[in-house]
């Protein structure tokens, strides 16, 4: 890391950091950011000419103390008069975000699309964010460690200039921290960043703020994480040919969508995905056998996230290699069969309920007092269950000043991670994500796009476009 001084117009930009092992692109949007010049319209004179995007720092003999040159026009700001029509691009940027309906993109600093996809899917769930938010206020924990900490911390800043900015944002100081709580980030290939996988990027990091916004001392929500994203699972284990039985219970924050000749739709891949086979020591027969893992779902969580496994290692090849396969997935899914008994059973009131609604909504005629005794049904497994060790699997977490709310097992879609390419360790990911009013975005780095509901339907894979790699469903409920 050395400093160099910018000249720009009549301005001089005293010791900014320039990372030589970091692409002169992620130094134009640094660039940016002072001086509000794109990276595209920056021409800066280095030895040799004008410096490209793809640069070799160590060729161009950069020193700590330099003086660069830099030209190169600001977008404009257009002044309001006094009276008149005012347009979007003269409101505050605050105003503009709320005025196009979207929040910013953010800048690619050298194949870090698995980066940025995975922060604008989680960005779009409103509930971390206040979880962060409240984060700054009661501090770190004697129990997380300080690169954890600057992690939460940095996820809370970028999420907070992603909220305020029309304009793109370059993420580096989240870059940075990340790369140093997780050095598999920063690996290079002939001085370039590597690409990265999304899924690795997505668990890291959802773990890491599951560990920092962990609330000290309370037993009830200790996790606000786990509350949001985490699935408990039960799960039944029997050898056939022992006919040993024994059951276990585990919380995962995705369930896996297995893809095969057969899978040809979510539900398909998910029922796969909750069956697994393992060898382990039998004692009645004194050695090692074979035992059928079935898992079903014992509470559910507000946001569902679901993992197609598109991925696998090719042992001829010795490298990963990519499942094509095209398998469709709704935009409102319905996880009931994949669910515990005792979980249907609480299931059943709340479903009663969001029948009879979406019934009225149609015209249809609806049995009130079965609504109403559906209703009381739902207080009263509310109350019974409350016992439980388990906690209420069917109410969902709450924010606070929230009224209490039960699941119903059907959520609908709200974010799409997705991956482009034939390869797993190159092409490029996207985030395609739902805002507030009901539209669509696409997030391809610093340039989102809008979107229409068929075109989300059509990253179910089965070619060279787009696929879908993690999905994010929201949970629909009803009130108590």
């Amino acid at each position: 890391m050395i400093s160099v001084s910018v000249k720009w117009q009549k301005e001089l930009f005293k010791d900014v950091e320039l990372d030589t092992s970091q692409p002169p692109y992620v130094f134009k949007c640094q660039l940016y950011d002072l001086t509000g010049v794109p990276p595209e319209r920056q021409k800066i004179m280095v030895k040799g000419g004008l410096l490209k995007d793809d640069a070799d720092w160590s060729t161009l003999g950069v020193k700590d103390g330099q003086k660069l040159m830099m030209m190169g026009t600001a977008d404009e700001i257009v002044k309001v008069p006094e009276k008149g029509p005012v347009f979007v691009e003269d409101l505050p940027e605050e105003e503009q975000v709320v005025s196009l309906g979207h929040t910013a993109g953010l800048f690619n600093l050298g194949n870090t699309c698995y980066m940025n996809s995975t922060l604008q899917c989680l960005h779009s769930v409103p509930e971390l964010k206040s979880a962060l938010i409240k984060y700054s206020h009661s501090g770190r924990s004697n129990d997380v460690d300080q690169s954890s900490h600057m992690l939460t911390i940095a996820t809370r800043e970028l999420f907070n200039e992603l909220d305020k900015s029309v304009k793109p944002v370059a993420p580096m100081q989240f870059w940075m921290v990340l790369r140093k709580k997780y050095p598999q980030f920063g690996q290079l290939h002939n001085g370039v960043f590597m690409q990265q996988d999304a899924e690795e990027c997505w668990t890291q990091l959802l773990y890491t703020l599951s560990q920092s916004l962990r609330s000290p001392g309370s037993s009830e929500n200790p996790d606000d994480v786990k509350a949001l994203f985490g699935i408990d699972l039960v799960s039944r284990i029997h050898c056939q040919e022992s006919n040993e039985e024994s059951s276990e219970a585990e919380s995962v924050y995705s369930l896996k969508c297995h893809i095969s000749q057969e899978v040809n739709h979510l539900h398909e891949g998910l029922k796969h995905g909750l069956k697994s086979e393992l060898e382990k020591a039998s004692a009645a027969l004194g050695r090692s056998a074979i035992y059928l893992k079935e898992s079903r779902i014992n509470a559910l969580p507000k946001y569902l996230t679901i993992q197609f496994v598109r991925f696998f290692w090719k042992r001829e090849s010795n490298q990963k290699a990519k499942i094509l396969r095209k398998v469709d997935y709704p935009l409102e899914l319905d996880v009931y069969d994949l669910c515990s008994e005792d979980l249907r059973k609480k299931l059943e009131a709340p479903r009663q309920i969001l029948r009879n609604e979406e019934g009225k909504r149609l015209g249809l005629k609806v049995n009130e007092k079965t609504s109403a005794q559906k209703e009381n049904d739902v207080k009263v497994s509310d109350t019974e269950g409350s016992s439980n060790a388990g906690g209420e699997p069917s109410v969902a977490p709450m924010e606070e000043g929230e009224k209490e709310t039960q699941m119903t097992g059907i959520y609908d879609l709200v974010a799409v991670l997705t991956h482009k390419g034939r390869s797993a360790d190159s092409g490029h990911y996207g985030a395609w994500v739902k805002q507030e009013s009901g539209k669509w975005i696409e997030y391809d780095d610093d340039n989102p796009k809008p979107r229409v509901e068929e075109d989300i339907t059509k990253l179910s894979g089965g070619g060279d476009w787009h696929m879908a790699y993690i999905i994010l469903y929201k949970a629909r409920v009803v009130p108590v």
